[in-house]
């Protein structure tokens, strides 16, 4: 590409440049649709220097299609890492989708799913539910089971108050869920002192969560879109507002 005698005398002035002046160089020589490549033969920057500085500069298609023309390679060129990835997740939620006429029928699926909705961790990746009823937690368990992975593993947490038996506490919960065989994270403890509630839950709350739950999470982000649509309700966080 033929550089004007402007940038051909910013080029030949570098040495006596300031970093903001050699900065303003390089982002304008990516903004002529230069490959990082191509300007670090123009002027010496390092790659992470020179990415640092253009990282806000956006470049046309037709720019992205000279630099190949130009120079055979994708350098300097955004990949799209997660598109596979994307196209997984959307053929998930569509097999998900596509459950929900039968599912609908069956009356544990729909109290698991609005448990889940109401109770469940919504955030992405993250299939867990924390509870101090252990019916609740027992209900999570064997919706999971049931209608998402047969084999799913579980592991525990749970959250106490100083003075909980946390050795009795972790064998209450093993009992109470029939996850014998979970793994327990590290508990956490709150100090005295530091809340208002007086009333301390004897074995604490236990967070169940499962182990490996990708695609299970989408499946069940899935689900209560669908049960919302099912029952007329919009899906979305509610805004309580006071007064009439």
């Amino acid at each position: 590409m033929e550089l004007g005698s402007e940038f051909r005398s910013r080029i030949e002035e570098w040495e006596r440049l300031s970093r903001w002046e050699r900065s303003e160089l390089g982002k304008d020589l990516r903004r002529l649709g230069l490959s990082y490549g191509e300007i670090m033969v123009l002027i010496p920057v390092k790659k992470s220097t020179l990415a640092t500085w253009c990282r806000d500069v956006r470049l046309s298609e037709e720019q992205y299609f000279a630099i190949r023309t130009r120079t055979g390679s994708r350098e300097g060129i955004p990949r799209d890492t997660n598109r596979r990835r994307r196209a997984e997740i959307a053929q998930v939620r569509d097999q998900a989708r596509q459950r929900v006429s039968v599912l609908i029928n069956d009356p544990l699926w729909v109290a698991g799913t609005i448990l889940y909705w109401a109770e469940g961790a919504k955030t992405p990746g993250s299939l867990s539910m924390a509870n101090s009823d252990p019916r609740a937690l027992r209900l999570f368990v064997s919706w999971v089971r049931s209608y998402l992975r047969e084999d799913a593993q579980f592991s525990l947490h749970l959250h106490l108050h100083e003075g909980n038996d946390e050795p009795a506490a972790r064998a209450y919960w093993m009992d109470e869920t029939g996850l014998a065989d979970a793994n327990f994270h590290r508990t956490f403890i709150k100090p005295a002192g530091t809340g208002h509630r007086k009333n301390h839950l004897e074995h604490g709350v236990c967070t169940v969560k499962v182990r490996r739950p990708s695609n299970p999470w989408n499946t069940v982000m899935e689900w209560i879109d669908a049960l919302s649509e099912q029952f007329g309700i919009d899906a979305r966080p509610i805004t309580l507002r006071s007064g009439r």
